[in-house]
């Protein structure tokens, strides 16, 4: 990428949740700021207008934004193709990697050089993966839990942890295995934390999801305070590869000499921007 060009970005969120829409205003304010000289040429959604108000919402956003929006319904497409619902631990099934073809055919016309996964609750396949360099953003640091935010959530719990993360790697067909590319960690112990830990303390992680869900209120910190971190690091990274000190050659992360790194630890900037933050 040359120094006066930008960053061109493809985005893909379901946008059922509230982060969707925090994540994406977050990055077209970093870009019109100038501080991200990036361009979201396309966001794609998989849900129709009209089929979740949520999503309808989100689609509001893109296009008050002039943002091309391209829209595939995973639901409607499985129903027409008479397909099985896909299924946790279990291969996708057939009529999700010709789903993930079509997306790649109706996004051709807008090409870009990052993929950014933010809120998209679908699987890729390995098409997909291979087609681009698409950026994953997981609740929790290299070697974490894997899995939903929520199965991050009660692993964390469950094993006591000390501390919790946020991570954005590469994805592959193996799902939350790619290569991380930038990552930050926070404590998840001391403070207001203790007392939250306490409540938890002696009960079964069984009980405590039987009993309060995910109204459990250690739960709850764990997600604030992960969700606070999401939206600066998806912006940092986001810059980093704007200015040319991260990139992928060969679905490998690499730095501004070409030399292969593991990850980038953004946790000092992320920490001091969410402490600014009002």
């Amino acid at each position: 990428m040359s120094p006066t060009s930008k960053l061109q970005i493809g985005w893909f969120a379901t946008g059922t949740g509230t982060a969707s829409p925090k994540l994406l205003t977050a990055v077209l304010e970093a870009i019109r700021s100038d501080y991200l000289r990036a361009q979201i040429a396309v966001v794609f959604c998989n849900r129709e207008p009209g089929e979740d108000p949520a999503t309808d919402g989100f689609h509001a956003i893109v296009r008050e934004a002039g943002i091309p929006l391209v829209t595939l319904s995973d639901r409607r497409f499985r129903k027409e193709q008479a397909g099985e619902p896909a299924r946790k631990g279990e291969p996708l099934p057939a009529w999700r990697v010709e789903f993930d073809r079509g997306v790649i055919r109706l996004l051709r016309p807008y090409p870009f050089e990052i993929g950014m996964l933010a809120g998209y609750k679908l699987i890729f396949a390995a098409g997909a993966a291979a087609e681009w360099n698409l950026l994953n953003l997981h609740p929790a640091p290299p070697g974490g839990p894997k899995g939903i935010w929520q199965d991050v959530i009660w692993e964390l719990i469950a094993s006591r942890s000390a501390e919790a993360g946020v991570v954005i790697h590469l994805v592959t067909p193996e799902l939350d295995e790619g290569p991380p590319i930038s990552y930050c960690r926070y404590s998840i112990r001391g403070g207001s934390f203790d007392a939250l830990w306490g409540d938890v303390e002696g009960r079964s992680i069984d009980s405590v999801m039987s009993e309060e869900g995910e109204d459990n209120r250690l739960f709850q910190a764990i997600r604030s305070n992960g969700v606070a971190r999401e939206v600066p690091l998806v912006v940092e990274t986001l810059r980093a590869f704007a200015e040319g000190r991260v990139s992928i050659h060969d679905k490998q992360v690499i730095d501004a000499a070409g030399t292969k790194i593991s990850a980038v630890d953004l946790t000092a900037t992320i920490e001091s921007l969410v402490a600014a933050s009002p």
